[in-house]
């Protein structure tokens, strides 16, 4: 600006005679101000988001992100492969007399004083690492409990005889879910077992509702919660699983490519359980394609002949079984009628998470944690107080 104009300037608004304060034109381009970190309240509309500079820049609020970089691996992200030992105490190997070649694989930490053995079993692919994180959780909220987390069979690191066919019955994995339950307690030296809330995910929800409905554990059964599987949503799946199968890669080149292969697809959305988790689903092949060494450990494919078994009936079978009830989903669009009906009807306790995917204890370890020890709470026996029994009244001399 010249001094001609300042000095008409100042004559037009009657300003004092010091400088014009202005910054030199130098200083007053391509001046962009930081935008702000990310709001605490995802849901505000406040006005930023409709402002407008004098130059007519729209300044975008928080929630806009409009410069955000598409939802994936981030540069430099930390994959490297966090082992078990960070979050159980130790592994079991249990061998049952009966099934000669037969060796069961679960991760455990141990309960103390009384307290509650959470006893997870994973979906199909998946392993008992799938458990790591939110079983971390659940003993920062109740220090006490226990966490026994399997490998079923055909996953993970249990192994059945050499050249037996695979079997893969909802009868057999409910059998042997019971028989590494007992075998632990014998391995440990529990007296009897402890208080027992069974959690299962997918697959793991079919089996551990097949065994509450058979009534083994007896009265050790406080609950059972199902996570992301009911049987209509279940069945109508399985008709594109195959498409699925095909579609994803057939090995890896190394353990952190898995793992960033299932945070960048979010598969899993929590790199941290990934980290954890997908070692467990590959085993390096020294005969494959050397690129990609890393396969997977499971053949989902082959266990095609088994899925209707696993999912057939579950609503109801769910719905009948003794113990307290949980059903953790993803979405209520995952609800079948006859689910709806008994949620309704008050039959059992329905939490959802519309922001996880299909692994909610993998996406949410937190939040699926503090919901599974409110449905312990709710359940838990210790805690009542009953009434006295009529005859030790009588026998005290009391009258009633």
């Amino acid at each position: 600006m010249s001094e001609l104009q300042r000095a008409w300037a100042r004559q037009k608004v009657a300003l004092p005679g010091d400088r014009f304060g202005e910054v030199d034109e130098e200083q007053e381009v391509d001046y962009v101000p930081e935008l702000p970190e990310h709001a605490e309240h995802p849901d505000d509309d406040s006005s930023s988001a409709s402002s407008v500079s004098s130059t007519g820049t729209i300044i975008p609020s928080p929630t806009q992100r409009l410069f955000a970089r598409p939802q994936g691996v981030s540069r430099g992200k930390n994959l490297e492969q966090i082992p078990w030992t960070t979050y159980f105490e130790r592994e079991l190997y249990l061998s049952p007399e009966t099934s000669p070649g037969l060796t069961y694989h679960a991760y455990l930490t141990s309960p103390t004083e009384k307290g509650p053995l959470f006893v997870m079993h994973h979906g199909a692919g998946s392993s008992g690492l799938s458990f790591a994180l939110i079983g971390s959780e659940i003993r920062k909220r109740l220090p006490n409990a226990g966490i026994l987390s399997i490998d079923c069979r055909g996953h993970g690191l249990t192994t059945t005889a050499g050249g037996e066919a695979l079997d893969l019955r909802l009868d057999t994995l409910s059998s042997d879910l019971h028989a590494t339950i007992e075998l632990a307690k014998a391995k440990m030296g529990w007296g009897q077992l402890p208080p027992v809330m069974l959690v299962g995910h997918s697959l793991g929800g079919a089996v551990v509702t097949d065994l509450a409905k058979t009534g083994l554990l007896g009265t050790a059964l406080l609950g059972y919660a199902v996570l992301d599987v009911v049987e209509g949503s279940a069945m109508d799946a399985l008709q594109s699983m195959q498409t699925y199968l095909s579609t994803r890669p057939a090995g890896f080149s190394s353990l952190q490519t898995g793992i960033e292969w299932h945070v960048r697809t979010r598969t899993l959305r929590n790199s941290t359980s990934a980290r954890t988790s997908v070692p467990g689903l590959l085993v390096r092949d020294e005969h494959a394609d050397t690129s990609r060494p890393w396969r997977w450990r499971t053949n989902l494919a082959a266990t095609q002949p088994f899925w209707e078994d696993w999912f057939v009936g579950l609503s109801k079978k769910f719905l009948e079984a003794r113990g307290g009830k949980m059903l953790l989903l993803a979405g209520t669009d995952r609800l079948d009628t006859e689910l709806t009906i008994g949620q309704m009807q008050g039959k059992y306790a329905l939490q959802v998470f519309p922001e996880a995917g299909h692994f909610i204890h993998e996406d949410l370890p937190e939040r699926t944690a503090v919901t599974l020890v409110d449905f312990y709470r709710r359940n838990d026996r210790s805690t009542l107080v009953l009434p006295p029994k009529v005859s030790d009244l009588l026998a005290q001399g009391k009258r009633v």
